[in-house]
């Protein structure tokens, strides 16, 4: 007798399986898109037969390396971000916030790409021709190889791209995509996989590279399932400031290089501009010296940018004063003002309101600003200055002691580029770091070490 089939029910929208008929999907909360769907077939046997492939497996050595080979795209902090440039059959998502300039920057790409000799065409579901013609014309990317098609069903894309035979495709966006043959809401899960699968196998089977642009939701991450990511070669965030001009496109997976490379762009009124050294928009150097700021060094992926750490203390009478914090975790500058004030005495700070801030938008969350941020409060609640051509790097533990932290050699190299004479590091692991010649070095331990060798220019220092 055979066995009798079950019924399979499946919401239309996200492609969530539920055991029985749902009036609202349970997986994305759309209503009414639970159906019943055609069981499937049940397997014959356990194993599945083998079928001669169509192509023999090849040594690895016989593989030819130029068949990967990578193109620049001209604009050379994108290429530091892809991994010296795109590889050839490969799929991109940019994603981003809108209006952080996703599309301008992709047409600038369009422009370098097509000076180069090569075909790109530019496909837009958000806006029309003549929108993007205009924004082409602001920021000077206009080139006659350069194509648009403003398109947001899949197929007549399809199309255009075996008429025009592109060696580059950007679509803009991959949520206003529409595969007319698979199911779901308009720039729901299910369809976003459909048409990113679609585009994948077009740029595997073609040769064409393929940037996509995506949305994000209101936490930042990638909107759409968590599959689009997997199906992509390589993942980029683009991140800004609508109160700044600099822009992040920030490596989050890369199958062509490093996941953790950073470029940095500035927006103005005629396009998006690369900046190669960012180091000075955040760190405006200083003729004198002032009390409360302290110069740090950052890592923001493998880049070392250089910032200035801005504090305040004013005496109040209030039984809670104020604690205000901008570019900082202000859980780590609480902490580093209750160590301060336990293991150094500084007592005045728990009657004093204290604001800390960075220069120039910058936003820095690792730990090797502890002591950067403990020095410039210090600074300002003895009213001493610290020495304009000083840095200061470490991490501070609840213990006052300065803790090393990674990357020290490109921080200090990056500090002596700049033109700074003096950096204060911790004292573990300085030893096992090549740190470069020509710059005093301060090796501290501990907080004390480190006011001595920031305020004073203490005895704990070494000159290579």
């Amino acid at each position: 007798m055979p066995a009798k089939t079950r019924a399979v029910f499946r919401c239309s929208a996200c492609g969530h399986q539920p055991a029985k008929w749902v009036g609202r999907c349970p997986e994305c909360g759309e209503w009414g898109t639970v159906d019943e769907s055609a069981p499937a077939a049940a397997a014959k046997a356990r194993g599945t037969a083998g079928v001669t492939p169509s192509s023999p497996a090849r040594r690895l050595t016989d593989v030819d390396s130029e068949s990967a080979t990578v193109i620049p795209t001209g604009i050379d902090e994108f290429d530091r971000v892809l991994g010296r440039g795109v590889v050839p059959g490969s799929v991109i998502l940019l994603a981003g916030e809108p209006g952080v300039g996703k599309s301008t920057l992709l047409l600038e790409a369009a422009k370098h790409w097509a000076r180069g000799g090569r075909t790109a065409l530019y496909v837009t579901g958000e806006e029309s021709a003549g929108q993007v013609r205009l924004r082409a014309e602001r920021t000077d990317a206009v080139h006659e190889n350069v194509y648009l098609a403003a398109e947001s069903d899949l197929a007549t894309v399809l199309g255009h791209v075996a008429e025009v035979d592109p060696t580059l495709l950007i679509v803009d966006s991959v949520q206003t995509m529409v595969a007319t043959d698979s199911d779901g809401v308009h720039g729901g899960v299910t369809q976003i996989r459909a048409v990113t699968t679609a585009l994948v196998s077009l740029a595997k089977n073609s040769g064409v590279a393929v940037i996509l642009v995506g949305h994000v939701t209101k936490d930042g991450a990638v909107a759409g399932p968590r599959s689009l990511e997997h199906l992509v070669d390589v993942v980029l965030g683009f991140e800004g400031d609508r109160h700044s001009p600099l822009r992040m496109v920030r490596g989050i997976k890369n199958r062509f290089g490093a996941a953790d490379e950073v470029g940095c762009f500035e927006q103005r009124d005629n396009g998006i501009h690369q900046v190669t050294d960012p180091s000075g928009i955040f760190w405006h150097e200083r003729q004198g010296d002032v009390t409360g700021s302290a110069v740090l060094v950052t890592m923001d992926g493998k880049r070392a940018l250089v910032g200035e750490v801005q504090a305040l203390a004013n005496a109040t009478e209030m039984n809670n004063p104020r604690r205000a914090v901008s570019g900082l975790d202000s859980a780590r500058v609480a902490m580093v003002l209750a160590v301060l004030q336990s293991r150094l005495g500084l007592t005045g700070i728990g009657k004093s309101e204290v604001y800390a801030s960075t220069v120039g938008g910058m936003k820095v969350t690792e730990p090797a600003a502890d002591l950067a941020i403990a020095m410039a409060v210090g600074s300002v609640v003895k009213d001493v200055a610290i020495p304009f051509d000083t840095v200061v790097i470490g991490e501070v533990g609840l213990a006052g002691e300065v803790r090393p932290v990674s990357s020290l050699t490109r921080r200090v190299a990056e500090a002596k580029r700049l033109g700074f004479r003096h950096a204060v590091i911790p004292a573990a692991g300085a030893d096992r770091e090549d740190l470069p010649k020509g710059i005093r070095i301060s090796r501290v331990a501990n907080l004390a070490e480190a006011v001595q060798a920031c305020l004073s220019r203490g005895a704990a220092s070494y000159d290579f």
